[in-house]
């Protein structure tokens, strides 16, 4: 059984995919991309189409049916890759329908990037969902931390660009290797967060 096309099917077609789309759109046509808005609300809508889907089932009992189909490891990792893949996708679709809607000559900004820091942030959130067993923390936990690095940057650490989310948007400072240099930070978190929410599954499912 493929836990990843499975699970990724039923987050893109889904209501919680569409909303994420249209709630995203309406920022960017409310505010624009380069909005206060529109950034804060990225960790917070990539979110929606997938992250509070692990506590649905396990509270539910359909893990335990889902289980002995595959292997353990499939079933976590496909639900994590899902997760992020599903809010990346929905904030890469909000962003390429913007462009399309005010006729944009150029892209409105890289969609590569945006879809890598919303995949952090949607995998932020199961990571999160599956530590804390808490749907207020699977929603809103991951604009809480962008949020709170934010406030790091701007207050403490302004050398440290690299720790700023709004960087990893649109960068302003010079990376290695350029923004592929970001793309590979952005990749190296989301593998790490992977790994965490890997071992926190694994533990809780053992005894299911």
């Amino acid at each position: 059984m493929n836990y990843f096309e499975t699970n990724l099917r039923r987050a893109v077609f889904s209501l919680r995919f569409a909303l994420a789309v249209a709630v995203q759109v309406g920022a960017l046509l409310s505010q624009g991309p380069g909005s206060t808005l529109y950034q804060l609300t990225v960790p917070l809508v990539c979110a929606l189409p997938f992250a509070g889907s692990w506590l649905e089932e396990y509270k539910s009992g359909f893990a335990r049916l889902a289980l002995p189909r595959g292997s353990l490891g499939g079933y976590i990792w496909g639900r994590f890759l899902a997760c992020g893949v599903s809010g990346g996708g929905a904030e890469a679709l909000a962003a390429w329908l913007y462009g399309l809607l005010t006729q944009a000559e150029e892209p409105v900004c890289d969609l590569g990037l945006l879809f890598l820091t919303a995949m952090l942030w949607a995998s932020a959130a199961a990571a999160l969902a599956a530590a804390s067993n808490s749907k207020y923390l699977a929603y809103g936990g991951a604009f809480v931390l962008c949020y709170f690095l934010v406030i790091l940057w701007e207050r403490y650490w302004p050398q440290l660009y690299c720790l700023y989310p709004n960087e990893w948007l649109a960068p302003r400072h010079s990376w290695v290797l350029g923004s592929r240099g970001t793309a590979l930070m952005l990749a190296g978190m989301i593998g790490a967060l992977g790994l965490v929410h890997s071992e926190i599954l694994r533990r809780r499912l053992e005894h299911v």
